[in-house]
């Protein structure tokens, strides 16, 4: 634990003053809706449930508020901003606070991958001492939550948790069962690795500026034994993408895309094989069903 100096309190008349003070204004552009009650922002981080051992990542860092929470209970705190306006007005509230660490940078590279300079600041910390664990606790940009949380879970140590308000059509998503609209790659690649729970809804009258769509706190756990089963990550990433590129028609186009090499004849042995039928949709299958289907197309294309 740092310096226990007050910490500022996100509230609409805090930020206001804020903003008005720096001359600027929120950049809806960038995701720059501010949770704006404090009840809420406890009950995000009492699920992340921080402790001394803790390297917290945190994507958006806006005013710091949540920042300067964060580092009163963790081990360091890595926060990333890309408007600089923000990291300046941030920097004005948490320069005290030495184990918070600050970056003016995009989170993401080419939206494919975590910035590297991000993640050796998260590896620098997690070295620092025996025992300190990675976690990823953030207000997320709806316009990078899903790249974030992706590329997150490709990484070979990825956080222990990752505990994120989301939109909610976002989180829906992400804990979608087989069968269902929102069901699709971005749940399987999440459901196969971590456990994961919608923990509230929130409305859009506790973000300042009021955002059009409605919000969620979202947990995430990685899951040591599911991640175990997934024998090629790369590959297993790739595979999804490609069956769920079409996902209103048959798997057997899919799969084809999915593995260069193989003939409709191959899938149809494939699929026979895994007791589907030809008329299966990927949308139709759970993410275990999908896995052990990527690794026999992974061993068939070899």
């Amino acid at each position: 634990m740092t310096d226990p100096s007050p910490t500022p309190k996100q509230t609409l008349s805090f930020l206001q003053r804020r903003f008005q003070e720096a001359g600027i204004r929120p950049r809806t552009r960038l995701g720059q809706n501010f949770l704006i009650d404090m009840n809420l922002q406890r009950v995000l981080l009492d699920c992340a449930a921080l402790g001394p051992d803790d390297v917290v990542l945190e994507i958006g860092t806006g005013t710091g508020g949540l920042t300067a929470l964060m580092a009163l209970r963790a081990a360091a705190v890595v926060t990333v901003e890309i408007d600089r306006n923000l990291f300046q007005l941030a920097h004005e509230e948490l320069f005290r606070l030495p184990n918070v660490t600050m970056l003016s940078t995009d989170a993401l590279r080419r939206k494919s991958q975590i910035e590297p300079e991000v993640l050796r600041a998260v590896q620098t910390q997690l070295a620092a001492a025996p025992g300190r664990r990675f976690k990823l606790v953030a207000n997320l940009p709806y316009v990078v939550a899903t790249p974030i949380l992706s590329n997150l879970l490709v990484l070979e140590r990825p956080p222990e948790s990752m505990t994120c308000t989301i939109q909610k059509e976002l989180a829906e998503r992400i804990v979608a069962r087989p069968g269902g609209k929102d069901y699709g790659a971005l749940a399987v690649w999440v459901q196969c690795q971590c456990r994961a729970e919608i923990v509230r809804l929130l409305p859009p009258s506790v973000f300042w500026p009021r955002p059009k769509v409605s919000s969620a706190f979202i947990q995430i756990t990685l899951d040591p034994q599911r991640r175990e089963r997934i024998a090629d990550r790369a590959f297993f990433h790739r595979f999804m993408r490609a069956i769920f590129s079409q996902r209103r028609k048959l798997l057997r186009g899919g799969l084809l895309r999915a593995a260069e090499g193989l003939t409709r004849p191959d899938v149809d042995r494939l699929l026979t094989g895994l007791g589907l039928a030809a008329t299966v949709r990927a949308e139709q299958l759970d993410p275990q069903q999908i896995l052990a289907l990527a690794d026999a197309v992974r061993a068939a294309a070899v």
